[in-house]
């Protein structure tokens, strides 16, 4: 019998949706039944994709630490952790799937708490905070997921470096495969995060003769999938690392304008290994003398593939197993 397996997103940035939806739909190829759930910025990603997920609790630590103090964080995003992993273990308790697939630590503690086999996917390990709070955060909940997870899948887009985690499985970048166009193409493409915006910029660029395509301007309406239009760009310009891994499996040149603590530690690791087909910017100036002379890129394979392939595989093996018991 074909399996049933729960694929949870993190709330913050749309980005955790469209990667975790890449690998929803890898699976659903492979003849696998899907659950969606995570909520949050993404939701409409997964709508589009002709899910109907279950929405636990949301969490924002960007917007109450990073935006705010401490003690935000202590009086509301811890309280609505703690709400969303009892969400999570309503929910896994309810659905009973034969395992769970997830980029969010707090599904990952409902999956130990109802013993639902577990699939970790991260990125965002302690290496990439300076901050001392974020990375004590991250330390925490990378270890608990490495400890508690089957396989803990690493989409890497630079090569092996010393903040990569531990026992970590490697894999090409994920990336939200799509069909054909639904709208013009456009030789820059702009794809600011949740957190950053590139109106400005979009104005600069258009002044200087280039026929832009800006994914958080007034008037965009959300596509199942970027990838379709980055392929077709000449370059991207982005914030966050989900456009990262876009642009990587597209083979389009990316310039990379970070907003958030983690997205500028991402762009250091791109800077810091001088990965092909990527330039790191500071300011508008920089994106628009990038956007002019961009770098050579060549395509990735998607690591989606990777991932749906070994938990069929594992969860094939393992009832195998259970049945020669």
């Amino acid at each position: 019998m074909s399996p049933t397996i729960a694929v949870a997103h993190y709330p913050e940035g749309a980005g955790h949706a469209t990667r975790m939806l890449a690998i929803a739909n890898a699976l659903r190829d492979r003849g696998a039944e899907v659950l969606l759930a995570g909520g949050g910025a993404g939701t409409e990603f997964v709508s589009l994709h002709g899910y109907d997920e279950f929405e636990p609790t949301t969490v924002d630590y960007i917007d109450t630490y990073q935006g705010g103090s401490l003690g935000q964080v202590l009086t509301r995003s811890v309280p609505a952790s703690a709400r969303r992993v009892s969400d999570y273990v309503d929910w896994l308790a309810e659905t009973d799937p034969d395992a769970l697939v997830t980029d969010d630590m707090f599904a990952a503690m409902a999956a130990s708490r109802t013993d639902v086999p577990l699939y970790v996917l991260k990125h965002d390990v302690p290496g990439l905070y300076r901050d001392p709070v974020e990375r004590s955060g991250a330390r925490f909940h990378t270890a608990f997921q490495s400890a508690v997870t089957r396989k803990f899948f690493y989409p890497a887009v630079w090569p092996p470096a010393a903040i990569d985690p531990d026992c970590a499985t490697r894999i090409p970048p994920v990336s939200l495969e799509g069909d054909e166009r639904v709208r013009e193409a456009a030789d820059v493409v702009l794809v600011p995060s949740h957190y950053s915006e590139f109106d400005r910029l979009a104005v600069e660029l258009e002044r200087r003769g280039h026929d832009v395509l800006d994914v958080g301007g007034d008037g965009w309406e959300p596509v199942a999938s970027l990838l379709p239009y980055i392929r077709d760009a000449d370059v991207v310009v982005c914030s966050g690392y989900s456009t990262v891994m876009d642009a990587a499996v597209a083979g389009t040149p990316c310039v990379v304008w970070p907003e958030t603590d983690e997205q500028e530690a991402v762009a250091e690791q791109l800077a810091r290994a001088d990965v092909e087909g990527f330039a790191v910017v500071d300011d508008l100036l920089d994106v628009l003398d990038a956007v002019k002379s961009p770098p050579a890129a060549t395509p990735s394979e998607n690591g989606a593939d990777a991932v749906a392939e070994t938990v069929i595989d594992d969860l094939a093996a393992s009832a195998v197993g259970a049945a020669s018991s």
